[in-house]
């Protein structure tokens, strides 16, 4: 049973606040350290999951992440990261089939975080034990997530580092910015 405690004080904050505006500079870096959000989601879920009674603060933290910060990452890659791969790699990346796997995975996940945002939140309306379906979903996302995680480390964004250009890479940060409501970080407005 997940219970409030001082061990889930990292969880919270690592969900609480994305990347410094300023490594929209380094946009593939940005998209590292969401990453890394990302599985510190897989951490609290699996935590759910598994649990009786789950902290409340980590299922509205989970809601919060996924409502407002999973679907703008998932652009990020979808309209500009994967095109401008696609553009730059190379015929012996042979990058294609697995971009398109990324992006059946990624329509996948759409719809899952729905259903695990209404599970949640039907989670913080009344305190009950989790379903044995729901904690299946959850695991599952879980599982699927940190696949598909390991596959952009180890191969999308090493290639993309390789392949984009310094013009990709200024156009992949104004957009990533934009989509998020934030100022790409020009010289002196690093924040």
């Amino acid at each position: 049973m997940t219970q409030p405690n001082a061990d889930n004080s990292h969880e919270l904050e690592v969900l609480a606040h994305g990347p410094a505006q300023s490594q929209f500079a380094e946009p593939l870096d940005y998209i590292f350290a969401e990453h890394f959000r990302q599985r510190v989601l897989c951490n609290v879920l699996e935590l759910i999951a598994n649990g009786g009674r789950p902290d409340r603060r980590l299922v509205a933290a989970s809601i919060k992440f996924l409502l407002n910060d999973f679907a703008p990452h998932i652009q990020d890659e979808e309209k500009d990261l994967f095109p401008l791969l696609r553009r730059r790699a190379q015929p012996d990346d042979r990058v294609g089939e697995l971009i398109d796997q990324l992006s059946q995975e990624h329509a996948a996940d759409e719809i899952d975080v729905q259903d695990i945002v209404n599970g949640l939140q039907a989670l913080l309306r009344r305190t009950v034990k989790i379903q044995a379906s729901f904690s299946s979903l959850l695991k599952r996302f879980v599982a699927n997530e940190r696949h598909h995680l390991t596959v952009e480390n180890a191969i999308i964004l090493p290639l993309a580092r390789l392949r984009l250009t310094r013009e990709d890479l200024w156009s992949l940060g104004h957009r990533m910015a934009e989509r998020r409501g934030q100022v790409y970080p020009e010289l002196g407005n690093a924040v």
